[in-house]
């Protein structure tokens, strides 16, 4: 939700003790925290809200302050709670993924038993990626989202040697992913050259 200044005003002590904790120890700080709060003309009555007051702390840059409220009535504490809508927020991220990214809302031929089969395929093809990604922990991928994993990883211009007993993809010998891509491919089976 936007915040308004009165919640800003309540959430800056909590934003201080991030600050506080992100100088002590160097890294990125969280401090959670609620309080109640009633919109001057829409909210009938006062409501939860929780907050997340956090300092991000990157490797050569200055720390910047972040603070995130979240409208709930669930009853846990404000850590629980905000994890909660962050593990629904990664939800949502992986279904506009299949939608926008894998085109699983294309549906466009016009009977019913083709659409399911694209469907399907789709399904698989994000199964594929989930274990693409998985594979890729260890890199500059691990975390990158399915489009993302499309133009770095499968999006190649290759050269393919196909005989008797092999098949040789000859990749270009430089390019941004390379050894993420050479990282992966040696995991599931691949021989370097």
């Amino acid at each position: 939700m936007a915040a308004s200044k009165p919640l800003k005003r309540r959430a800056r002590r909590a934003l201080g003790t991030a600050r506080r904790l992100s100088r002590e120890r160097g890294e990125t700080a969280h401090v959670f925290g609620e309080t109640l709060h009633k919109t001057k003309r829409t909210w009938p009555h006062r409501r939860r809200v929780i907050y997340k007051a956090e300092v991000v702390r990157l490797a050569g840059r200055e720390p910047k302050d972040n603070e995130r409220f979240v409208v709930t009535n669930l009853s846990h504490t404000p850590k629980r709670v905000y994890a909660i809508y962050t593990d629904r927020g990664d939800q949502e991220n992986r279904i506009k993924e299949l939608k926008n990214d894998l085109a699983m809302d294309r549906t466009s031929c016009s009977r019913f038993l083709a659409n399911q089969f694209r469907v399907l395929l789709t399904a698989a093809a994000y199964v594929l990626m989930q274990e693409l990604r998985f594979r890729a922990r260890h890199t500059d991928c691990a975390r990158a989202q399915v489009g993302t994993l499309r133009t770095r990883l499968l999006k190649l211009a290759v050269w393919v040697e196909v005989s008797v007993r092999r098949i040789v993809l000859h990749l270009p010998r430089r390019f941004p992913s390379g050894p993420a891509w050479v990282r992966i491919a040696t995991s599931v089976g691949g021989l370097p050259a």
